[in-house]
């Protein structure tokens, strides 16, 4: 199953940032155990690269463990050769599909028309809709019309209500860090977080996307 499919049928995308890389790789462990298959690991958390070469190594070559916070290609190239199955931007990034590589999927950052626009010309198989809390589920009924195909993915600020709004609305995903992962990645109960996963799968498996 590839990203995008993946997106489709599981409508959550976990994002991990912590501070202790043993407990991150046990946060993408416990989330793959509870069901949740798309896991970004952002660079910004401690040994990101390392943690995502031993979750690889731990769930297998099909896992779909990606590096998030990708602001530059040197970042995407390091991402790549730790093994990352996909890739997140925050914003238009260019030079992400070199063609010197393997071809890895990117979810890029954009908000307004035009920059979603410049995500798809860049070769994004989804558009990472951020910061979503900008504009709520509203501004993404508004995007439907003018951009019907695109798989949107609204991350920032995504509680379990606004998961099942976003949804309702269309979205394909949900991008979802710390009100799923809480301080899990900094050495928290996992028991608190697996708890969370119920609350968002609930909340992400009532809606369906029309």
């Amino acid at each position: 199953m590839n990203l995008v499919e993946s997106l489709r049928a599981h409508r959550l995308l976990a994002i991990i940032r912590g501070t202790d890389p043993t407990a991150a790789l046990r946060t993408v462990l416990a989330l793959a155990e509870e069901g949740i298959e798309a896991v970004e690991v952002s660079l910004t958390t401690k040994d990101a690269t390392s943690v995502i070469a031993r979750a690889r190594a731990e769930l297998g070559p099909k896992a779909l463990v990606g590096a998030g916070t990708v602001r530059t290609a040197a970042d995407a190239a390091r991402a790549v050769d730790a093994g990352a199955s996909f890739l997140v931007t925050p914003a238009l990034v260019d030079g992400l599909q070199s063609g010197d590589g393997p071809d890895v999927p990117v979810l890029m950052g954009a908000l307004t028309p035009s920059e979603i626009e410049g995500a798809l010309a860049r070769g994004a198989c989804a558009v990472k809709l951020f910061p979503g809390s900008l504009g709520g589920p509203g501004y993404l009924r508004a995007l439907r019309d003018p951009f019907p195909e695109v798989p949107f993915v609204p991350v920032g600020g995504v509680d379990a209500a606004a998961a099942g709004a976003y949804l309702a609305l269309g979205a394909t995903a949900v991008g979802v860090g710390s009100p799923l992962v809480g301080d899990a990645a900094d050495g928290g109960d996992l028991g608190e977080l697996r708890a969370r996963v119920a609350v968002f799968r609930g909340a992400t498996e009532a809606e369906e996307t029309p």
